[in-house]
């Protein structure tokens, strides 16, 4: 994954107000920390960095303005709820040649047999990979699968030098028989008579 170079500058003021000030501007509010060093707070640029965490895992080069550069990777985005704008960002920072832990996505590729229902249990799987090698994801090959074949955490082929993080007998994909039309109205009926039935509510008990 290639690195991606972004300027910051320093940060003496917090607090929510002065948050409101670096937003005004279109900047982002941000914190480096990690290898116990002292959290370091930056303002990022809005723009370069929205387009930045577009990818998952960014590998970041932050080049702050006292000279001062961090290689890190995106811990926790926060977001506006509403608008989606980015509100502040935690990085880590990161050494050449470290392992890390992060979640890769999992994408399907192929068609399993007809009548088919391919479950996608995990659309991510934890993995431990060099910080500077970070895989943007992992295919999965569906092709021809049968009903009832799964594909566990251990049957992934991950890319060289990238390892599993979690249990081998993890369930990522599970094929199982796609339901019949009669299923499908059977299951609708049972609900919406779960839906009518009058609730049962306990008689008292008359006073004596």
């Amino acid at each position: 994954m290639a690195e991606v170079k972004i300027h910051a500058e320093s940060r003496t003021e917090f607090g929510k107000g002065a948050a409101r000030r670096i937003r005004r501007d279109n900047k982002v509010p941000a914190v480096l920390y990690g290898h116990g060093s002292d959290p370091v707070h930056i303002t990022l640029p809005g723009h370069d960095t929205m387009l930045a965490l577009k990818t998952a895992n960014a590998l970041l080069l932050i080049e702050v303005e006292d000279g001062e550069s961090h290689l890190a990777l995106p811990k926790q985005v926060q977001r506006d709820p509403i608008k989606g704008f980015i509100e502040h960002v935690d990085l880590v920072i990161v050494r050449r040649g470290e392992k890390v832990q992060v979640d890769i996505a999992v994408h399907l590729e192929g068609e399993a047999v007809s009548d088919a229902l391919v479950v996608l249990e995990a659309q991510s799987i934890l993995v431990e990979a060099e910080a500077t090698h970070i895989p943007d994801g992992v295919t999965v090959s569906i092709e021809g699968l049968e009903i009832g074949a799964q594909i566990h955490a251990s049957d992934l082929k991950l890319p060289t030098g990238t390892t599993l993080a979690v249990e081998p007998d993890t369930l990522v994909v599970n094929v199982t028989q796609q339901p019949t039309a009669e299923q499908l109205e059977g299951d609708t009926e049972a609900a919406e008579g779960a839906e009518a039935a009058p609730s049962e509510e306990p008689v008292a008990a008359a006073a004596e």
